[in-house]
């Protein structure tokens, strides 16, 4: 039995996972991300993007908790956005837009919000919060972004940008933890573990026993 489920196909996630200690057991939501958020939105106009992580990281943790039963102690999942001038963005998807979205961030800083939701299979109980980063991008020039579109990595990953990858170069500084820009903030992760009444240590000891 795994100690943790991690409900993302996000490679960044999973190797966060895997250089702290833990070795999940992967299992993706099938969540309608753009559906949770239409909801969400009917539901409160002013949703902070925060809060939208957040809603969309309880969503997809509790569809994975819901299909593996008590295959797994717990079962994490988490969502990111980028906050840029009060506007959300997700991945853009294509090439046109993440041209659009380095040229609007280029020189710029914009907000990093990742959400966290944690399921104790054994109880149903949960633990969840949203964690933050500033990122500083670089003052980027339209070759270099043409450059990285092409890569194809932009248009996969939260914000248009990586920390962890090819992105890196073009980040200049970061106000809060790394890890939350990366996608999984892993001292929120300990908090979590924490409340719901687990040390880090166990969990990741857990995954090595297997």
């Amino acid at each position: 039995m795994h100690s943790l489920v991690l409900a993302s196909a996000s490679p960044a996630r999973l190797h966060l996972l895997r250089a702290s200690g833990i070795e999940p057991r992967v299992v993706v939501s099938s969540v309608d991300e753009d559906a949770v958020e239409h909801v969400a939105r009917q539901q409160d106009p002013h949703l902070s993007p925060s809060r939208l992580a957040q809603l969309l990281a309880e969503a997809k943790g509790a569809a994975v908790a819901d299909r593996i039963g008590q295959d797994a102690r717990f079962v994490l999942a988490c969502d990111s956005v980028l906050e840029v001038d009060g506007q959300v963005h997700g991945k853009p998807g294509t090439p046109q837009v993440a041209r659009e979205r380095w040229q609007q961030i280029s020189g710029r800083s914009a907000v990093l919000h990742t959400g966290h939701h944690l399921v104790d299979t054994r109880d149903g109980r949960t633990a969840g919060a949203p964690a933050s980063a500033t990122v500083r991008f670089a003052a980027v020039g339209d070759a270099e972004i043409e450059g990285y579109v092409a890569t194809g990595e932009p248009l996969h990953v939260a914000g248009g940008f990586t920390l962890d990858g090819l992105g890196a170069p073009f980040v200049e500084s970061i106000e809060g933890h790394p890890s939350t820009v990366i996608g999984l903030c892993l001292p929120v992760l300990r908090r979590l573990l924490a409340d719901l009444g687990a040390d880090w240590w166990d969990v990741a000891a857990g995954q090595s026993r297997g």
